[in-house]
Parts: C-alpha cells; structure tokens; sequence
C-alpha cells in the first residue's frame, strides 16, 4: 500500500541558487562569482551589457538567456558553464521567469482580433508541432518553458502561503460549457467572491465556465456585491465561450471598467486578491483564455497542470456541476487525499445536490472509497450543498 511521501518532499522549496532578475544578476555579478548558480531567463543582450569575462562561472547554468552574440555563450562554455540558450522559432519563452498576466495573454487582441493574440499564437504553434506529440525540438522546449512555470509559480505563491498557510488555498472546479450569466455561473461567481474576501487564494483551472466565473468574483472581491452582478450583466451579453471573439472581447472590457478601482494589498502577493490563481493549459487551447485570474500558470502538460491545481488546494476542493473532466478532477483529488499524498486535505464541496446524488451519483462512490482510508474515516469531509454560503462557512472555519 503506498504511503505518504516524506515532508520534505512535498512542501515548496526556496532555491536561494537561482538568478531570475537582472537586479540579482547584477549584484552577484559585482562580487566575481557566479560559480554554481543557475541564471534564467534573462536578457543579457540589452544594455547595460555584462561584462563576464573575468567573472568565475564554473558549474554555472545558464538556461533560456540571450547574450550579445554566440561568442559570449560559447566562451561561458569554455570555462566551464554550461548553456541552455533559447530554443529559436518559438512563440513561447522556454525558460519564463514569472507567471502569465491577463494582459500578456490578450496582448495582440486590439491590433488583430482573438486571432493575434499570444494566447492564440502559441496554441496554433502548438497544433502545428503535433499537440500533446511534439516533435523532440518541440517537446524539450515545452519541457523548459512548464519547469519555468513550476518556478515562477512557486515564488508567486511562497508570500501568500508564507502569510495564510497551505490551508488557505481552495480549488473551485466545474464545466467549462456554463454559459455566463446563468444562475451556475452567477453562483460560482458568489462563491469566489465570499472566499476571496475570506483571505482565501481561489484556484481554477483557468479555463470559461465555472472556471472563469470564480476568478472574477474573486477578481472583484473588493467592490460590493452589485458591482459583481453588474459585471456579470455585461458578460452575458457574450454568453458563448466558442464565439471566441466576443467572448474575449467581453471579458476585456469588463477588465477595462475596472481597471481603475484601487485594491487592498495584504501581502506581496496582492494579486491573489484580485482575481486569485488560474492554471489551465495549451491542450484545451480551442477554449479562450480565462482573464480574470490574478496570475496565470498556463502550462502545456495538461497532467502537470491537473496535479498541480490539486497539490495546492490544500484548503478544500468545490466541485460545481461539471462532465468527465470534473468527475477526473474528484477522484484524482480523492486518491491524494486516501493516500495523503499531499498532507492533510480541506474539504470536499459538492455544488449542487441534486446534481451529485442523482445524475452522477459520485458521492455513493466517493464516501466508502473514504471511509477506508489507511489514515482512518475521512468520509466527513464530504460535503453536499445547494447553498454558496454554506459552502464558504465549510471551507473557511
């Protein structure tokens, strides 16, 4: 039988080795060692251009960084660094040194529609290099670019978790196919908008639907509840997430109304209240970006991605309506909690009642599977509600 895997394993980790602004290379830069670091990411091609010559760079990677010219990496070779350039053709970085913003993704959109949006651009690379089958060109520099990601989201949410804990994390998932303004959608929106203000980092997987609904509540958890319906009114008038252009155009001017309206900032990582975390991927591509979420850990391993959304979610899981995407979701999430995989789980919140008991009975399957955990009955930390505040009252006490 398997058995948890040691802490040490599972927590986040400070790699105090890497440098991933031009700042820290640049102080370390000045003390003549960059011995046995690993710089990612940066350009090093731009002014002020290094001087490395004289600096000590043994055991040194450098992965995903432009230089001035191939004789600059070469001779970081010769001495004993190793070097990681950027792969050249790509649409992507492959080795990103932050998370995805909702401008990043749509950057293109007002010059050439959905269908010059990097979003969009890097999806159709991604058909055109075999899909979830790259080409091995293809496939090492997705390979880089999801580590880069896996990084850049590990300090994007060590200050939260730093400040809140592990507990304070909550997965919100559901159908990607609920059309905005309908009342599952209105209610996912409630939902994310009471944990945010509960000092909760609401998770999806970043897709339309339920996904999209929950990180604009939480995106708009510091306006009163009427702004959040207004929001919501004006979203309806593009209810369709495949008419992707109105779709995306809706959801940028909802941003755009709101772009303005000053947010409280509890710790360094104020974004997590102002739209909290999406993590979805370039498998689902065909759907459009969700651009509510406060950061955006957009990968192209949809395996990864799915593990990850459920490794944070520490602090409870919120299972809205959803197909087999969802009920995935619930029993991938159930086996790290039988086998505590990731610690100490929060609860299972299943939106809907009806829905779960009757038409996918998932409970009937879910509470013995439970019960029998070799960490004794966990079968209590189901949960099945019609009511939103309920479920934030289970999630938050």
């Amino acid at each position: 039988m398997p058995t948890p895997p040691p802490a040490d394993v599972i927590e986040p980790h400070l790699h105090t080795d890497e440098i991933q602004t031009r700042d820290e290379f640049d102080r370390q830069l000045a003390t003549g060692r960059l011995t046995g670091l690993t710089v990612q990411g940066l350009r090093l091609d731009l002014d002020p251009l290094p001087d490395l010559t004289g600096v000590e760079v043994a055991g040194t990677l450098f992965v995903g960084c432009r230089f001035a010219s191939r004789d600059v990496g070469a001779d970081l070779v010769r001495r004993g660094a190793n070097v990681v350039p950027p792969f050249s053709g790509l649409p992507y970085p492959t080795q990103p040194t932050h998370l995805y913003t909702p401008e990043e993704l749509a950057a293109g959109f007002t010059e050439g529609g959905f269908a010059g949006m990097y979003d969009t651009r890097v999806y159709e690379h991604y058909r055109a290099h075999g899909g979830a089958l790259p080409d091995v060109k293809e496939a090492l520099g997705q390979r880089l670019h999801d580590h880069g990601v896996d990084n850049a989201l590990g300090d994007a949410t060590r200050a939260w978790l730093a400040a809140y804990g592990p507990q304070s994390v909550v997965g919100i998932m559901g159908g990607h196919a609920v059309r905005r303004g309908s009342p599952a959608y209105r209610m996912a929106a409630v939902l994310g908008w009471e944990l945010a203000r509960a000092d909760r980092l609401v998770v999806t997987g970043g897709g339309p639907g339920v996904m999209e609904a929950a990180n604009l509540g939480a995106y708009l958890a510091d306006q009163p509840a009427a702004e959040l319906t207004a929001a919501i009114d004006l979203l309806a008038a593009a209810p369709d997430f495949t008419d992707h252009h109105r779709y995306t155009a809706a959801a940028l001017a909802v941003r755009q109304r709101y772009a303005g309206v000053p947010r409280q900032r509890g710790t360094d990582a104020g974004w997590a209240r102002a739209g909290g975390l999406a993590i979805p991927t370039w498998l689902y591509g065909h759907e459009p970006a969700n651009l509510f979420a406060g950061r955006i850990a957009k990968y192209f391993s949809n395996a990864i991605r799915e593990d990850t959304i459920l490794r944070l979610a520490r602090g409870g899981i919120v299972f809205a309506p959803g197909r087999a995407g969802t009920v995935q979701e619930v029993f991938q999430a159930a086996t790290k909690t039988y086998y505590g995989t990731d610690g100490a789980s929060g609860a299972y919140i299943f939106l809907d009642r009806g829905y779960w008991t009757t038409e996918l009975p998932v409970e009937s399957l879910l509470r013995p599977l439970l019960a029998a955990s070799p960490f004794g009955d966990l079968s209590a930390s189901i949960h099945l509600t019609d009511d939103v505040r309920e479920a934030v009252r289970l999630l938050t006490t």
